[in-house]
């Protein structure tokens, strides 16, 4: 039976509605926003798997006719979902995994499909209230309804759930998922906003989840199915007791070790001597003794904390790893850094490319295509933590981690039309220990300041853990991958001194308050200030000059009734350039033309070809040219690439001409001056004009005609004139002045803005993309 809840939600229609779309999973559910709708369907495996983590998979899919489109290419459905579709996904596993129940470990699905897009409602925020509600409406145990919402601020207002056209406007974009009481996960980037912006944000979110939550409530009051029966697996009691008493103090010992290696070495060595002595005795239990062995080791690390307040490393709860850094470290890439941070380290180049090297993107949440110039790859290899795992592609977690740090930089940019360059960052993390991806963050900083681009502020990033117990918790600065796997929040922060740029929050417990997640802020800030000051050590300011390999951009405006000229008949002219200089040309409908060439040389001898297509003559200078065509009344001479004015025959000379072929002819190169244009923009030429003036010339002998008498030569008989082409009889000037020449034309210049506004995917709204995003 069909049941549906409506409310207004941020001004707009939220519909809730489930028993009518996939009622042969587990749970389902529809959920309309304005004319943005979402399919959320849950199943579930009715077996335990044999794995030793929670299988839980989260797909989310746009569907190009949500949009009224048909996918590009050869094969016209879609195929491997995007990045904006992974991130979604991400999203939505990030605020879901902490509330199932702890030893729950049968497989979990959750489809998520776009079905329609209004290009105004981003679909993530109404994906997530569906998706709760399928999973508390189904069998599946969950701890309870939750809701997400996404935050801006436009003119010191805050918006909730904004529109994609408000996004443009905002400093701040925060999208928060949690439950009636607290909050589960953060995801945002901003405008170097303080950290009491990014509290109040928060607080803005939680209103608009309880209204969610509310909502999800009425309709589970009829809704409810009853939960499935399962059982965690619990071993011998007399196997916990043996594992404390032999293992506690060993891996106590085993974890106090400051090189990770060393450490890791230390509790496989111990993990196996323990194990070979109590399968002796337990013979049937072998998961059961690696599960036990590895709670000891998780509640050892963690009473160390929140006890001694000393880390598995030595450090103090506050206290960052030590700093090294190298740049520039290589020859050829335009910018490049090696920066390390205990025993994570990642090597990163930026490498500088024009307008036509920017990302096109074709999104069911634009009209057309949109194009993005800011681009941060996240590359992590299996020898990064000496690991041996096959290489797939590129997975969900260097995509997320990858749009993380781009969203950290894309807040100091200089706008395109400042600095027109296509920006690409690669992060090759060489050694992990933690927090690579604001390592990342840190090196893609320098590696632009090495580059010369002229980025606003130095961006640092610092990645946080949490410990807790009841009330007694422990902020952890800079964490380990040891911490980060046994505690209980990942919260990475990055920003520039003057304010916080993106941040990152995922957490293994049911929820959060607000004043520990003010606490974790605050001792953040400490953290990014401290690495900041260890980075102006290596590179206090952008260099002042590109690398000599990278690319030099001049930009020039011509006359738009000039740009067929310079395109040519199916681009031909402005490709002839392009290969004879070697240098990459494009132009907008403006007439902004923008010229791009490694070597001064190449990019001035393009810029004068440029020039010379696209000039507009000027009264009073004189040009060489070539004679075109003659008529009995004068010559048409081409004094620039495409334009022809005329000569006329009083024109050519100081005294009578009878004809004009005694005196120039087809072909004949000729210095003339430009006279006159009027106010059609018919030019007029002079060759007399050049000339000195004949002593004692009365004016009759110059071709100047006295009052009443018509010269011979200037007028032929009415028969010759009537056979002349119609397009002889005006001046060629007015015809070849600028129209637009038929063809194609190559594709527009569409760096456009680089949003300073970081979106999920990079953004890249608006001709970012940025179209900045």
């Amino acid at each position: 039976m069909m049941q549906r809840v409506e409310r207004n939600f941020a001004g707009r229609q939220l519909v809730l509605e489930t028993g009518r779309m996939a009622k042969q999973a587990a749970g389902s559910a529809l959920v309309q926003y304005g004319d943005t709708m979402v399919l959320a369907a849950v199943t579930v495996s009715d077996s335990q798997s044999a794995l030793p983590f929670f299988p839980l998979t989260v797909e989310y899919r746009e569907k190009t006719y949500a949009a009224g489109k048909i996918p590009g290419g050869f094969i016209k459905r879609e195929g491997r979902p995007h990045d904006a579709e992974i991130l979604s996904a991400r999203i939505i596993d990030r605020s879901i995994r902490p509330l199932f129940p702890e030893g729950f470990k049968n497989e979990v699905q959750v489809f998520v499909y776009v079905i329609s897009a209004d290009q105004e409602n981003d679909a993530d925020m109404p994906a997530l209230l569906a998706v709760s509600y399928a999973l508390n409406a189904s069998k599946i145990p969950f701890a309870a309804p939750l809701a997400g919402a996404r935050v801006g601020r436009v003119q010191e207002n805050w918006v909730l759930n904004p529109t994609f056209q408000q996004l443009e406007y905002s400093d701040l974009e925060l999208v928060v998922a949690g439950t009636r009481d607290s909050i589960v996960m953060v995801e945002g980037g901003a405008l170097e906003v303080s950290e009491g912006d990014v509290v109040s944000a928060l607080q803005v979110a939680q209103g608009g989840i309880g209204e969610l939550i509310a909502m999800q409530e009425e309709l589970l009051a009829n809704a409810r199915l009853p939960k499935m029966e399962w059982t965690k697996a619990e071993p011998p009691a007399g196997l916990v007791t043996k594992v404390k008493q032999l293992a506690e103090g060993r891996i106590a010992e085993a974890i106090n070790q400051k090189d990770k290696h060393t450490r890791m070495e230390s509790v496989a060595r111990v993990k196996k001597e323990l194990a070979d002595e109590l399968l002796a005795e337990f013979p049937d239990n072998p998961k059961d003794i690696h599960t036990l062995v590895g709670d000891v080791e998780y509640n050892s690390l963690r009473s160390q904390v929140l006890g001694s307040g000393l880390r598995v490393d030595g450090r103090r709860p506050n206290e960052v790893r030590a700093i090294t850094i190298d740049a520039p470290v290589l020859p050829r890439a335009h910018g490049s850094a090696l920066f390390t941070r205990g025993q994570t380290q990642a090597l990163v180049a930026v490498t500088l490319g024009t307008a036509n090297d920017v990302q096109r993107l074709d999104t069911i949440d634009d009209a057309g295509e949109t194009t993005k110039s800011f681009m941060l790859h996240y590359n992590f290899p299996p020898f990064s933590t000496g690991e041996v795992r096959p290489v797939r592609g590129t997975s969900r977690r260097e995509i997320g981690h990858g749009n993380l740090a781009e969203r950290a930089l894309q807040g100091v940019l200089p706008p395109f039309e400042e600095f027109p360059y296509t920006i690409r960052i690669v992060s090759d993390v060489l050694e992990s220990n933690g927090s690579s991806s604001m390592a990342s963050v840190c090196g893609g900083s320098l590696a632009l300041y090495d580059a010369g681009v002229p980025i606003q502020a130095a961006v640092a990033g610092v990645a946080m853990g949490l410990i807790k117990e009841g009330d007694k918790y422990a902020i952890l600065t800079d964490i380990l991958g040891t911490e980060d796997h046994l505690g209980d929040m990942d919260f990475k922060v990055a920003g520039t001194e003057r304010g916080i740029t993106s941040i990152q929050m995922d957490i293994k417990i049911e929820g959060l308050d607000l004043e520990i997640m003010k606490e974790a802020l605050a001792q953040a800030r400490e953290g990014r200030m401290h690495i900041l000051g260890e980075m102006a050590k290596a590179l206090p300011a952008p260099r002042g000059d590109l690398s000599p390999y990278a690319p030099r951009i001049v930009t020039m405006t011509i006359n738009p009734e000039k740009i067929g000229d310079l395109i040519g008949p199916k681009g031909k002219t402005i490709r002839g350039i392009q290969d004879e200089t070697g240098a990459e040309l494009s132009v907008d409908d403006s007439g902004l033309v923008t010229i791009a060439a490694v070597g001064g040389e190449a990019m001035e001898r393009a810029r004068q070809m440029v020039r010379a297509i696209t000039a507009e003559p000027i009264v009073g200078e004189t040009y060489e040219g070539v004679v075109k065509s003659t008529t009995a009344f004068g010559a048409f001479v081409e004094i620039m690439p495409g334009t022809e004015a005329l000569l006329h025959i009083s024109e050519m000379r100081h005294g009578r001409v009878e004809k004009t072929e005694d005196v120039v002819k087809k072909g004949d190169r000729v210095k003339v001056k430009l006279v006159d244009r009027d106010e059609r923009g018919r030019l007029r030429l002079s060759m007399k004009a050049l000339e000195p003036k004949p002593e004692g010339d009365g004016g009759e002998g110059n071709g100047e005609r006295p009052r009443g008498e018509r010269p011979r030569g200037e007028r032929p008989p009415r028969e010759e004139r009537a056979g002349e082409p119609a397009a002889e009889r005006e001046y060629a000037a007015e015809g070849a002045s600028g129209e637009q020449a038929e063809g194609e034309r190559p594709p527009r210049a569409e760096g456009g803005e680089r949003s300073r506004r970081p979106r999920r995917g990079g953004g890249g709204r608006g001709g970012e993309g940025r179209s900045r995003e």
